[in-house]
């Protein structure tokens, strides 16, 4: 039995019934999801010698185990922990690189509350210390993904706080992000577009 932060209890039937909705939805014919997609470019990335970037694990507290034999551990109940960072984090050419991964149903904005408090502390942070830091906005509808540096994305969530709108216009990702082409390999290449924001700051 795993409990959610809100203390609502689900089964493990329930859980995995939720990741599969959220893990097998087809974009298209490309027949993967935004998160798969992400995972098969990070392996390219370092079976290809380009960086090195995994996923971070989601925490769990696990609060009850069985045993029912010597070698074997069942998990019976368990509760996901708040994250407190971003999705990824690595290194390339030299420098840290962490950003954030989210996905919006919207085909117009993308919503800020997408995004926590915390995640927003956190890439202020690492930027700070010269970090590489940005947001993977998947507009699942519209099958467009673009790249939007942290300080962009720090702009609009200011914005937010100071009572202005509470989402990013689709028109302003265009304009300040950098869209992510599908390809074959690596499947999206969000490096080549970090390299091309690199290449206009010029």
């Amino acid at each position: 039995m795993v409990n959610y932060p809100n203390g609502k209890k689900h089964t493990t039937k329930d859980l995995v019934t939720k990741q599969q909705k959220h893990s097998k939805i087809e974009y298209g014919k490309r027949g993967m999801s935004f998160e798969e997609a992400i995972d098969k470019t990070n392996h390219y990335y370092i079976t290809h010698h380009i960086a090195v970037i995994h996923k971070k694990p989601t925490p769990v507290q696990i609060v009850k185990v069985d045993y029912p034999m010597r070698s074997k551990a069942v998990i019976k109940e368990a509760y996901f922990k708040t994250p407190s960072t971003t999705d990824y984090n690595g290194i390339y050419r030299g420098r840290h690189i962490d950003f954030e991964a989210k996905e919006t149903h919207n085909k117009t904005s993308f919503p800020l509350q997408n995004i926590h408090l915390h995640q927003i502390e956190h890439m202020e942070r690492v930027a700070k210390q010269g970090g590489i830091c940005f947001l993977l906005v998947h507009f699942s509808r519209l099958e467009e993904v673009y790249l939007l540096p942290f300080e962009r994305l720090s702009v609009y969530w200011r914005r937010m706080t100071e009572g202005g709108r509470k989402s990013i216009a689709l028109t302003e990702i265009k304009n300040d992000g950098i869209l992510i082409p599908y390809e074959y390999q690596p499947r999206l290449d969000y490096l080549a577009a970090l390299n091309l924001k690199d290449e206009s700051e010029e």
